[in-house]
């Protein structure tokens, strides 16, 4: 197991038991991240908000992780986000929307580049339709 896939593991496991120190400690602090929902976000504070406003809208969000791999500096992860939708959920566009109460089954695919032990650059994959779907919202946006 090399550099990349250590630090994605440890990633993964402080997001598993929200350690918000250990979860920004794995990112450099000029790191990019790349997202469906967001865009570009730029800088180790940037990042890590992002992922506790998952937590906040998801406090039960789990990882299934189906696929595990390395290539260099490259660690890729597989898997399905997993959780009920119980709290606000921040908006692209800024607004917050009330918790549905809808459960989540969202499959999803992390890119992350490492380098001196620091994610540097993560890219976030999931299907924007599916999570909408799921949360209720397709219809809705649908009839707007």
């Amino acid at each position: 197991m090399g550099q990349a896939r250590e630090v994605m593991d440890r990633l993964n496991k402080a997001m598993e038991a929200k350690d918000k120190e250990t979860l920004a400690r794995s990112y450099a602090a000029d790191a990019v991240a790349y997202t469906p929902d967001k865009g570009e976000l730029r800088g180790r504070d940037a990042i890590t908000s992002y992922l506790f406003e998952l937590w906040d809208a998801i406090p039960d969000v789990r990882y299934e992780q189906t696929g595990r791999h390395e290539a260099g500096d490259v660690a890729i992860d597989e898997g399905i986000v997993i959780g009920t939708n119980t709290g606000p959920l921040l908006m692209p566009s800024g607004e917050t929307m009330e918790p549905t109460g809808k459960q989540l089954r969202i499959r999803s695919c992390d890119v992350a580049t490492v380098e001196n032990g620091e994610i540097t650059s993560h890219r976030f994959y999931f299907d924007q339709v599916e999570f909408l779907s799921q949360l209720g919202l397709m219809e809705e946006m649908s009839s707007h």
